[in-house]
C-alpha cells in the first residue's frame, strides 16, 4: 500500500517532522509494494536455473524441485494481480459450458509460465503432459483434480507387459489414477513428472478459482509434445477385463481412450495485467 504524502500535509506534518512511528510504518508499506513485483520475478529466475539444461523428459533435481515448488508454495493471487471479482472468475447464464481463460506470462522452449481462470463448474478435460515435468499451484478457490498414469506392466506381476489380447479394444489403454480430491488454497503445489506423479490429469472447478503452471518444457507440436485428451471409463466397463488385475485393486484403476479435443472446451486467451518479468 502506498503511503500518500498529501495526508502529512493535511494533518500539519511534513517529511522532516513525521515521527519515527509513522516513518517505520511508510518505509514498510513501500517495502511491501515494491516487493509484489519480485515474487514474480524470482519465479521467472528459479525456473530459468532449474530448467536451464531441460528438455523432453528432463526431470530436476531433488534440491531444484524443492526450490522451485517453494517460491510457488509462497505465491499469492496479489503477486499476479489476480482478485476473485474479475470477469474471468464469473459464469454466465447464457453459457452451457463456462469459458477457460488463459493469461501468458512467459514462454522459452525450456519452460513457460500461465494462469488459468476458472469459473464454478469450469473444467480443463483429462489431457497429458508429454515428456514434461510440471508444478501446478492453486492461487485460490477450490477444485476437484483427478489423475492417471499409464500401466506399463500388470500390477500382479511386475515381469509381465499387458499383452494387447488383455485390452479392451484398440486405442484404450489401462491406467492407474493418481489423485482423485478435492483441494481448495491455500494447499501444496503439485508435481507431475514425464512417466508418474499423474501425467495425465482432469480440473473441476467447485469455486470460482486460478491455478498458477509451470511447465518444462512447454507444448511443441514440432518437438512431439502434442496435448492429447482422453476419456476414461471405469475399470468394470468392458468385459474380460477381470483377468488383469485382482478385486480389491481395481477400484484405483480406469481405461483411458484417446479423444480429439472436446468441441465445447474453449480457451479465451486474455492479457495478463500483474507485475512484469523481465528476460535477464
Amino acid at each position: 500500500m502506498k503511503v500518500d504524502k498529501r495526508l502529512a500535509v493535511q494533518r500539519g506534518y511534513n517529511n522532516c517532522e513525521l515521527s519515527k512511528e509513522k516513518k517505520k510504518k511508510q518505509k514498510k508499506n513501500k517495502k511491501k509494494k515494491s516487493s509484489m513485483p519480485k515474487v514474480v520475478q524470482k519465479l521467472y529466475e528459479t525456473c530459468k536455473q532449474v530448467f536451464a539444461e531441460g528438455g523432453a523428459d528432463f526431470v530436476p533435481s531433488p534440491e531444484d524441485i524443492e526450490r522451485l515448488r517453494s517460491v510457488l508454495d509462497s505465491m499469492k493471487p496479489a503477486n499476479v494481480g489476480l482478485t476473485p471479482d474479475m470477469p474471468y472468475f464469473k459464469a454466465t447464464e447464457t453459457e452451457e459450458t463456462p469459458l477457460v481463460t488463459y493469461l501468458h506470462l512467459y514462454e522459452c522452449d525450456k519452460f513457460s509460465i500461465g494462469i488459468f481462470c476458472l469459473p464454478p463448474s469450469g473444467v480443463i478435460p483429462l489431457h497429458n503432459h508429454p515428456h514434461m515435468t510440471v508444478f501446478s499451484k492453486l492461487l485460490f478457490g477450490s477444485m476437484h483434480i483427478k489423475s492417471y498414469d499409464w500401466v506399463a506392466d500388470r500390477p500382479s506381476s511386475a515381469n509381465e507387459s499387458v499383452s494387447s489380447s488383455y485390452l479392451p479394444s484398440p486405442g484404450i489403454h489401462l491406467a492407474k489414477i493418481h489423485i482423485d480430491s478435492d483441494f481448495t488454497a491455500p494447499c501444496d503445489t503439485s508435481i507431475l513428472f514425464p512417466a508418474s506423479g499423474g501425467n495425465m490429469h482432469c480440473f473441476t472447478a467447485l469455486t470460482s478459482c486460478a491455478v498458477l503452471d509451470v511447465l518444462g518444457p512447454p507444448y511443441s507440436d514440432s518437438e512431439g509434445r502434442h496435448c492429447s485428451y482422453y476419456n476414461d471409463f471405469p475399470y468394470a466397463t468392458f468385459s474380460g477385463d477381470t483377468r488383469l488385475l485382482p478385486e480389491e485393486d481395481r477400484q484405483g484403476h480406469a481405461w483411458l481412450e484417446e479423444r480429439e479435443k472436446p468441441d465445447n472446451f474453449i480457451v479465451d486467451g486474455a492479457m495478463y495485467t500483474g507485475p512484469k518479468i523481465v528476460e535477464t
